[in-house]
């Protein structure tokens, strides 16, 4: 399999979707001329011409609810945001509209749409334009919610996203866009929405992961076992809604501990609805509290060393990961 970028994978999904379904289009701001805001779409445009990548002003509400209208017309466009911060001035569109329209109409009307971009901390780009937004759209029915960690996954997840009939919320991060990894070269290459990944098996410990902090668990667990002897399993969600209950059920059987590991603020973020599905389905096989490890609960900051302590880093986990043991 050849090696390419996670910004790469994501591209070829584009690329290979809109030339397998005349209704696939991609829209947003710069996506066209610019090549997106992260070079994403870089030479979409000129493969595929300006009916098919579309740059438009700078108003999310108006491409977001153009995007709904043309997918409950039969359309399936991929809606890019700069960044996901931006999707709160398309409120109305997203969690209102695009979620409830299946719903609202009996099932006649399906809203197979894609929006998409940055959705993370880490950058200095201050608190604007780093949030992490995915427990507050898998609180809403009707929306699916997926972060990709790996370039595979980026490519197989994007393509399963825009084949869905439903809306689904890709939640990108900008410092995996450079990060290499094997990715199929297979223009039916899918990995299905819902299933959770295990990278890597162990037997004291479960950390369960999505995104970025994927990678952070991987190196924690590297770290447990050549300094601690302490053999942590990974498990990489991959999907937030929907959630793969049994994988994560499964992991928790077989270690009987618990770490939680995002980069979503800690107040009804995602690791709180596992906790709680964790203690509720599975209390008896918990030989430990359960414990998480966020991004510290306050506005992102702008300040390099201030924010690289405030999402997960290393430090951070190994010592919670420690606690457990």
């Amino acid at each position: 399999m050849p090696e390419i970028t996670y910004r790469e994978a994501l591209n070829q999904a584009l690329a290979e979707e809109i030339e397998r379904d005349d209704n696939v289009v991609l829209l947003g701001e710069e996506v066209a001329q610019f090549k997106g805001s992260y070079k994403v779409s870089e030479g979409l445009l000129e493969k595929f011409g300006s009916e098919k990548i579309i740059d438009t002003p700078i108003s999310e509400a108006a491409f977001s609810g153009l995007a709904v209208g043309a997918a409950m017309l039969g359309m399936r466009p991929v809606v890019e945001f700069m960044f996901w911060s931006f999707c709160y001035v398309a409120f109305d569109q997203i969690f209102n509209n695009a979620a409830n329209v299946r719903y609202m109409s009996g099932g006649l009307i399906n809203v197979p749409i894609v929006f998409r971009g940055p959705a993370n901390g880490g950058t200095n780009v201050g608190a604007t334009h780093s949030h992490t937004p995915e427990n507050f759209a898998a609180n809403t029915p009707g929306l699916k919610v997926i972060c990709p960690s790996t370039p595979a996954d980026a490519k197989g997840m994007l393509k399963a996203a825009i084949r869905d009939n439903d809306p689904v919320c890709v939640m990108e991060n900008t410092i995996l866009y450079n990060l290499k990894g094997e990715v199929p070269d297979d223009k039916d290459f899918l990995v299905p929405l819902g299933k959770a990944n295990l990278l890597k098996e162990g037997s004291d410990l479960s950390i369960i992961a999505h995104g970025k902090a994927v990678h952070t668990s991987l190196e924690v667990a590297q770290s447990l076992e050549e300094k601690h002897g302490v053999s942590a399993e990974v498990l990489d969600l991959r999907s937030i809604r929907p959630l793969d209950t049994e994988a994560i059920l499964s992991t928790v059987r077989k270690t009987n501990r618990v770490l939680l590991v995002e980069e979503n603020k800690p107040f009804c973020g995602v690791g709180a609805q596992i906790s709680f599905m964790i203690q509720d389905q599975a209390f008896d096989h918990l030989d430990a509290p359960i414990k998480r490890v966020s991004a510290i609960d306050v506005p992102q900051a702008y300040s390099k060393p201030l924010e690289s302590i405030q999402i997960p880093e290393h430090n951070r986990v190994l010592e919670k990961a420690l606690e457990l043991i």
